[in-house]
C-alpha cells in the first residue's frame, strides 16, 4: 500500500529513479513534516495563551487599576498575569493602608511588577514598619508613589538603619520623614551613614538654623550625605561669598554649588560677563537667588535680551532682582514689563519706583490695581497690552514684532 502511494506521489511530482531510495526520502520528509506540524501547534498555542494573557492583563489594568487603554497596553508589556488572585491581594492591601484610586493608578504606572508581589510576605511588613514610625494614610501613599523602590528595600538592611540614623540626629515631623524616605538615594545608603552626622555637625557649628537643616535633609538628602571633605570645601565657598549661615539663602547657595561642576561654573561665569555683569553683580544675584544658575544658556539669554535690550533695564538692575529670572518670560516677565515700559515712556511712573523683582512677584490683582487700572484713563490700551492682545509696534515705541521667538506683540 505504501509503495503504491509512493509511486503515485512520484508520478504526481515527476520523480524518477529507484523506488526504495525515494521511499526513504519520503519517510524522512514525513517525519519532518509531523515534527514541524507539532512545533507549529505548540507555538500557536503559546501565541494564543500570550494573547489571552495580554488581553486579561490589559483588562485588569483598566478595570482594577484605573489605567487608560493606551497605558494598559504599554504597561502590559512590562508585566503579564492570567489570574487576579495575586494582584487583587496587592490592591486590597494598598487600599486598606489608605491608597486612593489615583495613588494606585500612579503606582502601577511606575512599578507594574508590584502587582505580582507576595503581599503578605513582602509588602505587609514594610507597610507596618512605616506605620510604626508615623508614616501612614495619605502620607504613606504619597511617599510610595514618589519612590516605589521603598517597598523593595530590606527593613533590617536599609529602612530601619536609615530611620535610626536620622532620628539620632534630627527631629523630623511625619511629613519630613516621609519626604526623606521618598528622596533618599538608597544605592548610597552606606555613604549616607558615614557622612551625614559629620556634615550636620559642620552646619550646626556655623549656626545654620535647625529648621533649615531638617528641611534639606528630608528634601535633598544627597546634599547632606556628600563626602565630608567635599562638603566642607563647598561650605567654605559659600561663606567666602559672604552669605550668612543663618540666612535662608545659605543652604540654597550650598545646594547650587554642589550641583554645578567647575567647568560648567566657568562657562556660566563667561555667559554672565557677556551680558554685562561684573563679579559684584554676579555675587549680588547669586546671594539673592542662587537658583538662577540652573537656567540654561538659552533661557537666561532670552530673558536678559528682553529685559536689557527691549525694556531698558540695566544689567546691574537685573542682577539686583535676580529672582525675576526664575519666572516665565511669556507669562510673567513680558506682559508686566511691557506695561512698565509704556508707563515710563509716558512719564506716569519713574524707573526707580518699582523694582523688577517686585513687578514679577506681586500677585496679578495687585499689579492690575496699581499699574493697569490706575492709569487706564491716561492709557486705555494698558489692559490689552497686559493681556497680550495689542501689538506694541503699532504704538511706535520701537518694539520688534517678535521677542526671541516667544510671542508677538
Amino acid at each position: 500500500m505504501l509503495n503504491s502511494c509512493c509511486k503515485r506521489l512520484q508520478l504526481m511530482l515527476g520523480i524518477v529513479g529507484d523506488s526504495a531510495t525515494h521511499l526513504k526520502v519520503f519517510q524522512k520528509e514525513a517525519i519532518f513534516l509531523r515534527s514541524y506540524s507539532s512545533k507549529s501547534s505548540l507555538v500557536s498555542e503559546k501565541d494564543t495563551l500570550g494573547e489571552k494573557c495580554g488581553s486579561f492583563t490589559e483588562s485588569y489594568l483598566m478595570n482594577s487599576c484605573g489605567l487608560s487603554q493606551k497605558l494598559a497596553v504599554s504597561v502590559s508589556k512590562k508585566v503579564q498575569f492570567d489570574a487576579r488572585e495575586r494582584p487583587d491581594s496587592v490592591l486590597n492591601l494598598l487600599k486598606h493602608h489608605g491608597f486612593s484610586k489615583t495613588h494606585i493608578s500612579e503606582l502601577v504606572k511606575k512599578r507594574p511588577k508590584l502587582l505580582l508581589a507576595n503581599a503578605e510576605k513582602n509588602l505587609v511588613p514594610k507597610l507596618e514598619f512605616f506605620a510604626s514610625i508615623g508614616i501612614s494614610g495619605t502620607g504613606l501613599a504619597h511617599m510610595v508613589c514618589i519612590s516605589p523602590v521603598v517597598l523593595e528595600r530590606s527593613i533590617e538592611g536599609s529602612l530601619m538603619p536609615c530611620y535610626h540614623i536620622i532620628k539620632s540626629l534630627l527631629v523630623l515631623d511625619d511629613y519630613k520623614l516621609s519626604r526623606l524616605f521618598a528622596n533618599i538615594q538608597w544605592v548610597g545608603l552606606a555613604k549616607m551613614r558615614s557622612n551625614i552626622a559629620p556634615n550636620i555637625s559642620v552646619l550646626r557649628a556655623l549656626g545654620v538654623p535647625e529648621t533649615s537643616i531638617s528641611y534639606w535633609v528630608s528634601h535633598r538628602p544627597f546634599l547632606i550625605s556628600l563626602e565630608s571633605d567635599k562638603f566642607k570645601e563647598n561650605v567654605k565657598k559659600v561663606t567666602s561669598m559672604g552669605v550668612p549661615p543663618s540666612s535662608a539663602s545659605f543652604m540654597k547657595v550650598l545646594y547650587v554649588i554642589t550641583r554645578v561642576n567647575e567647568p560648567e561654573w566657568a562657562q556660566k561665569m563667561e555667559l554672565y560677563k557677556n551680558w554685562g555683569w561684573t563679579e559684584d553683580d554676579f555675587l549680588l544675584a547669586f546671594r539673592k537667588n542662587p537658583q538662577f544658575m540652573e537656567l540654561t544658556e538659552k533661557n537666561f539669554s532670552s530673558k536678559m535680551d528682553f529685559l536689557v535690550n527691549k525694556i531698558g533695564w540695566h544689567p546691574a538692575d537685573v542682577a539686583g532682582s535676580s529672582v525675576a529670572l526664575n519666572y516665565s518670560l511669556e507669562k510673567y516677565i513680558i506682559p508686566r514689563c511691557l506695561v512698565i515700559r509704556i508707563l515710563w515712556s509716558k512719564g506716569l511712573i519713574s524707573k526707580g519706583e518699582f523694582s523688577l523683582g517686585t513687578l514679577v512677584r506681586k500677585p496679578k490683582q495687585y499689579f492690575l490695581d496699581r499699574l493697569v487700572i490706575k492709569y487706564q484713563e491716561q492709557v486705555p490700551e494698558l489692559l490689552n497690552i497686559f493681556e497680550g492682545r495689542l501689538r506694541l509696534a503699532e504704538l511706535g515705541l520701537g518694539f520688534e514684532q517678535k521677542v526671541d521667538g516667544v510671542k508677538q506683540f
